[in-house]
């Protein structure tokens, strides 16, 4: 019987998100869910900065939001780095 860790990790790795790119700005959601988070690029530091996100419970994400957080600051770092905006 696999542990509840290793059931979430591997259910991370099947979750598709959604990444766009705005003019100064990432989004990433979790289609079919309520997660989303909005990243821009910070003046003041040399990364990303969530500037909003929406993340209400949603029991039928197939994740939990702590999850998604996690998944979508990498995705919205991997897509910086893809636009040059980190190094």
């Amino acid at each position: 019987m696999q542990s509840l860790a290793k059931q979430a990790r591997k259910m991370a790795r099947s979750v598709r998100l959604k990444v766009e790119q705005g003019e100064d700005e990432i989004t990433v959601t979790l289609p079919g869910t309520k997660f989303a988070v909005v990243y821009q690029k910070s003046a003041d530091a040399p990364g990303l900065v969530a500037k909003s996100f929406w993340a209400r419970n949603d029991q039928d994400a197939p994740i939990a939001l702590n999850e998604f957080l996690a998944l979508a600051w990498r995705a919205a770092n991997d897509k910086a780095r893809e636009l040059g905006w980190v190094v």
